[in-house]
């Protein structure tokens, strides 16, 4: 494979790092929906869907929309056009794609800076190999069992309140923005690309194994492959989540499981590696199961997610029945013991589960946690429930300098993916 080398005869070592969502953007990568068996019965309203996201976020970002052909982009312009969101803010591509979920297939922007305290990785070229693993956050069994009497009626002991740990979290989240004026543009960004085979699951997936590179290519930035050993590693963008500050989240059963397994042989001092090379990761806090109906098996995306430096938003499920219930209070054990790149222990919010959501007698993996952040904007998945509205206040008030949308998502998670699922963001 070719890769870009507009900055590789540079002599300057860059350290990478992969940027906290709430970071500024440049854009947002989209595919508009073609793939009818992604939702079977269902997929008249989806572009429409697309369309109402697209919406919002060209009133704050770019969208670089993705589309099979001329002939698609004509149909996605019209529906784009009736519903007031096409704008000179979103720029087609025509790439053919298999599937739509750019969080999974698409690349992994890092951006470099100086004195950051990462690994230094020479401009265009992958990082060389570290000596040790990250430190791990995964809970050790002792310290999980301390822990089964714990109080779950409320996951955060701080004594805070949100709206008081928003306002402290808001300078704090930008810090490692400064590291950027230390470089010009151009040696800012890189697109790390992992090797996709769509979740271990499905056959076609080849024209989506290479829309990382053709999304590296058009953001004008240098490709860095990563790589376990000789082997392309294979990760999808919704398996992990990170704080900026080199903490990132994952579970032991999407990356560690041998159902739908990604990269046999790997374990988890491997991943950890892997991730301190190429996104300049310090501590992995490694939670135990995703949710029912999940076909990608344990995407993190869909129960926990950082929402400042020190805080993380995680799905409790409140009836006992519910298969869900003990591996999400499984999840928050874990967490109370794991801490922040300071030593501290995280902050933890609560974000309530929707009631089951099926079709077809088929459970789905509906959840609020998998919302995404914009420029001013946060669009979270609602599903005409109760806890709808407890989630989007919830979310409004880690967020207050940020817009907080609800995008009804009843049909869309047919497809097994909602808002976080489909974007990739390209910071700054």
């Amino acid at each position: 494979m070719k890769h870009d080398s507009s900055v590789a005869s540079n002599p300057l070592e860059i350290s990478y790092r992969m940027p906290a969502e709430w970071e500024p953007h440049a854009a947002t990568w989209l595919a508009w929906p073609h793939y009818r068996d992604d939702w079977p019965g269902k997929f008249e309203p989806i572009p429409w869907v697309y369309a109402e996201i697209i919406r919002h976020l060209v009133r704050h970002e770019r969208v670089e929309l993705i589309v099979n052909d001329a002939t698609s982009e004509k149909r996605a312009r019209k529906v784009l056009n009736k519903a007031n969101a096409l704008s000179d803010q979103v720029r087609f591509h025509r790439w053919p794609t298999n599937r739509v979920w750019m969080r999974d297939s698409g690349c992994t922007f890092v951006t470099g800076g100086v004195g950051t305290g990462l690994r230094p990785v020479r401009a265009g070229q992958r990082p060389a190999p570290t000596q040790s693993g990250a430190i791990s956050g995964h809970v050790g069994t002792a310290a999980r069992n301390n822990r089964e009497g714990s109080d779950f009626s409320r996951a955060n002991s701080s004594s805070l309140s949100l709206s008081s740990r928003a306002q402290r979290n808001r300078s704090r989240a930008n810090d490692f923005a400064k590291s950027r004026d230390l470089l010009s543009p151009e040696l800012q960004l890189a697109a790390v690309t992992w090797r996709f085979n769509a979740w271990a699951k499905y056959s076609n997936f080849q024209r989506d194994a290479k829309i990382a590179s053709l999304m590296a290519k058009s953001a004008g930035t240098h490709e860095i492959p990563a790589m376990f050993g000789k082997r392309r590693v294979v990760l999808e963008g919704g398996s992990i989540d990170v704080n900026g500050q080199g903490i990132l989240l994952t579970t032991e059963e999407c990356l560690l499981s041998k159902t739908q397994q990604r990269n046999p042989g790997m374990k988890r001092a491997d991943y950890e590696k892997v991730f301190a090379d190429y996104l300049g990761i310090k501590n992995v806090i490694w939670l135990g199961s995703g949710i029912a109906g999940d076909d990608t098996h344990g995407h993190v995306d869909d129960i926990t997610r950082f929402v400042s430096p020190d805080t993380v938003v995680t799905a409790v499920e409140s009836d006992p029945k519910d298969p869900n219930y003990e591996p999400l209070r499984e999840n928050i054990r874990r967490l109370r013991v794991a801490t922040d790149q300071d030593g501290k222990q995280l902050a933890i919010i609560e974000l309530p589960m929707p009631s089951p959501v099926y079709f077809e007698k088929r459970r789905l993996p509906a959840s609020y946690a998998n919302f995404y952040i914009a420029n001013g904007l946060v669009l979270v998945p609602v599903f005409n429930d109760p806890n709808d509205r407890i989630a989007l206040d919830t979310l409004a008030d880690l967020f207050p300098d940020r817009e907080v949308v609800g995008i009804y998502s009843g049909d869309l998670i047919w497809g097994f993916g909602a808002m976080h699922c489909m974007t990739q963001q390209q910071p700054l």
